[in-house]
């Protein structure tokens, strides 16, 4: 019986290994490859980062490791690109002929379908993305998976999106928790089950917060604009200063108060996810408050600028180490008791959610 601990006074149940230094010649090479290939080759760069990053991973004292191919991603682009193409083309060419002949009725009535069906894609693609990267994950021999193929969950996805946009986004807290747990109680690792019931207690009030603050904010401004304008309008040397300060409020909140405030939700909700989430008798944690995820983001753009875009290449180095860095197991396993897993090992990649830049968790 493997005690695991976490967390402070003990060995981290899981860590990452990896540096820089080692990281640097494949992040040169993929990107130099990349380039030369005009963009092809990211499929096999994605495939050698992850061999990478999860050979560098231990959890209770066992590596990862990454089984996935560039070729069966990008046979999975491939398949996507057919599944889209329909709809490119309805935009490109049927969509304005349609209109231009007065079938404005129609055109909007399949647009609607179409943008229905991406939205279900959406949902389909999150949930296979998940059960791809869990199939392709290994540790001491036992890899991870679902049986359930996704079908339903996107069906689930597309309800739960149609009622937050009728809503105005207000339900966003009930749907997210709710959709964390139907992609989550799917998965398994060899014979155990993940298991997690989120709500959204302690999560309302931040969305509150991201949703009336902007509203107030908004009512704000356009009474400040009122008199700017009236300003404008006679001529006054006394508008440019009144307008340059409601300039700057409308970019401040845009392009800072509304990012932070969602980042500070989103913060919250990884916390409580992470803390729901079991395996067998594996419980798991993450500790990362808004300001370190804020360091991540700030990072990043620094390190793409000062390179001049050759930093874009250590976001995924970065990412991956701070979801390590932050992640914790609690709790107790057998390890003599773990068998492989027999969930149904899908042969196609994740090109669905790369299509919709969409990540697995």
């Amino acid at each position: 019986m493997d005690a695991v601990t976490s967390g402070s006074g003990g060995a981290r149940a899981i860590a990452f290994t990896g540096t820089w230094r080692e990281y640097l010649p494949i992040a040169a090479t993929n990107v130099l490859l990349t380039i030369v290939t005009l963009g092809i080759y990211r499929f096999w760069a994605t495939a050698r980062q992850r061999r990478y990053l999860w050979s560098r991973t231990e959890v209770i004292g066992d590596r990862l490791e990454w089984s996935g191919t560039g070729k069966e991603m990008f046979v999975g682009f491939l398949i996507v690109m057919a599944i889209l193409l329909p709809f490119f083309l309805f935009v490109q060419f049927l969509f304005p002929a349609l209109i231009a002949r007065g079938k404005e009725t129609a055109a909007v009535g399949i647009f609607s379908l179409f943008y229905m069906g991406l939205i279900y894609l959406g949902g389909f693609a999150r949930f296979r993305a998940l059960r791809y990267r869990l199939s392709r994950t290994w540790w001491r021999g036992i890899r991870g998976g679902s049986d359930e193929p996704g079908w339903n969950y996107g069906g689930e996805y597309l309800g739960r999106m149609a009622l937050t946009l009728m809503t105005l986004f207000i339900v966003w807290p009930w749907a997210a928790t709710r959709l964390w747990n139907g992609r989550w109680n799917h998965m398994s690792f060899g014979p155990l089950a993940f298991r997690t019931n989120l709500d959204a207690d302690g999560l309302k009030r931040r969305w509150a917060a991201v949703y009336l603050v902007p509203i107030a904010a908004m009512v704000v401004m356009m009474l400040l604009a009122i008199p700017v304008g009236a300003s404008i309008v006679g001529g006054s040397e006394e508008a440019s200063p009144g307008l340059m300060v409601l300039l700057g409020a409308v970019f401040l909140l845009f392009y800072l108060i509304i990012p932070l405030m969602t980042l500070h939700w989103y913060a919250k909700f990884y916390r409580k996810a992470a803390d729901s989430l079991s395996l067998g008798g594996l419980e798991f944690g993450f500790d990362a408050r808004t300001r370190d995820w804020l360091k991540l983001f700030l990072g990043n753009i620094a390190l793409a600028v000062v390179t001049l875009g050759f930093g874009l290449a250590f976001w995924g180095y970065r990412n991956w180490s701070f979801m390590v860095r932050h992640m914790h197991l609690y709790g107790e396993v057998n390890v003599s008791d773990l068998t492989q897993s027999s969930t149904h090992a899908p042969g196609e990649a994740e090109g669905l959610a790369d299509a919709f830049d969409i990540g697995a968790i």
